[in-house]
């Protein structure tokens, strides 16, 4: 069992609560990592083998993702022990109950996250009228309708290329994680000029070096199958989309991914975290050493919490989207020339900057 006292530091994690109600068959862990700037804005997560070390380490993404971003807000998470693919009236019940549960934590605005969406959301905003994500119907900007993540993974990408031997235009992008995050990276980076030639679902991976068609890929996942269901692809085990030949391969599902182990055999130039958390420390430090730049997961995956908090701040969607182009422009552009002058990698520049910040507001703050 995690101790949790191990994964805390001078930022946090403030709050810890474990939720069990075997009534509802709920059981879910909310962390408050740090709420400085302000509330913690962070999304839930569902799966049958979440646990608290990977919502310790989510709501610390957060709290430097929104930091980083220079949102009112900070860092928080939740994960639920459950599979998402339920039927759509157990997962109403399920996530109703946990709407009941943190009713009273006031301090954390819960947003989509994998494996629950914008109708979840509408769910919790009406048991408690607290959630970003919202659908459009009931006010809000469905930010994985609308693909902010991936909007904002193509913006950095844009950025990148002028840090490393890349061009985007005619760049070969492998994606892991065709959900979400993963099939708006693929369809804002191909409108950039890029070619897709390997993406993975839970199911398996896809190839085609000279591109794949990502209008059919997304109309198979639209209608819940699987990107193997293509019409004559080669088809491979998932994990092979990690190390496909590619000049940029985008993380863009769980934690961990991206290992010693298999570090030394990707071939892509630059790695775009679409995911939270998809490599390990090794693992980067591994890439690092071979020459590959890889931009960290709340640098460039921050679109979809930038626009959460317009959402929250009562704004509009294209108010959303040239947030979402700036704050991610500026902010890969500072983490990416700190890491070329100094040699440093861009994580740790990434860390620095972010934590700077929080603990100067937190320095704002009352400490008796």
């Amino acid at each position: 069992m995690t101790d949790i006292f191990a994964l805390t530091d001078d930022l946090g994690p403030e709050k810890v609560i474990h939720i069990n109600n075997p009534a509802a068959g709920l059981r879910a862990i909310v962390v408050i990592d740090n709420i400085t700037a302000g509330p913690a804005i962070g999304g839930i997560r569902m799966a049958p083998d979440v646990s608290l070390q990977e919502c310790t380490r989510l709501a610390r993404a957060m709290t430097l993702k929104n930091a980083a971003a220079g949102l009112p807000h900070g860092g928080g998470k939740a994960v639920i022990f459950a599979d998402p693919a339920m039927p759509d009236a157990e997962k109403q019940h399920l996530i109703r109950a946990f709407a009941s549960a943190i009713d009273q934590i006031k301090d954390y605005i819960p947003g989509p996250d994998m494996g629950t969406n914008e109708t979840c959301m509408a769910w919790l905003h009406d048991e408690i009228s607290r959630a970003v994500g919202l659908p459009r119907i009931i006010g809000g900007i469905p930010l994985d309708e609308i693909g902010a993540t991936g909007f904002g993974v193509a913006v950095t990408a844009e950025v990148a290329q002028e840090f490393c031997d890349l061009q985007l235009d005619g760049a070969a992008v492998a994606i892991q994680g065709f959900g979400a995050v993963g099939k708006h990276a693929a369809r804002f980076l191909v409108e950039k000029g890029a070619k897709l030639v390997a993406v993975a679902d839970s199911h398996g991976a896809v190839f085609d070096p000279n591109g794949l068609p990502l209008i059919q890929l997304l109309a198979l996942k639209a209608d819940g199958k699987s990107v193997t269901d293509l019409d004559g692809a080669e088809v491979s085990h998932r994990k092979a989309v990690i190390t496909a030949a590619c000049d940029i391969l985008v993380p863009a599902a769980r934690p961990d991914v991206i290992t010693t182990e298999n570090a030394r055999d990707i071939k892509a130039k630059l790695m775009i975290q679409g995911a939270n958390i998809p490599a390990t420390v090794e693992a980067e430090e591994i890439l690092h050493q071979r020459g590959i730049l890889v931009i960290p997961d709340f640098i460039a995956n921050a679109g979809g919490v930038i626009c959460a908090a317009v959402e929250y701040h009562n704004g509009t969607q294209q108010q959303a989207m040239n947030e979402i182009a700036a704050k991610i422009r500026r902010n890969a552009a500072e983490v990416l020339e700190q890491a070329r002058d100094s040699g440093v990698p861009p994580r740790r520049i990434a860390n620095a900057i972010a934590k700077a910040r929080v603990r100067e507001a937190m320095a704002l703050k009352r400490s008796f």
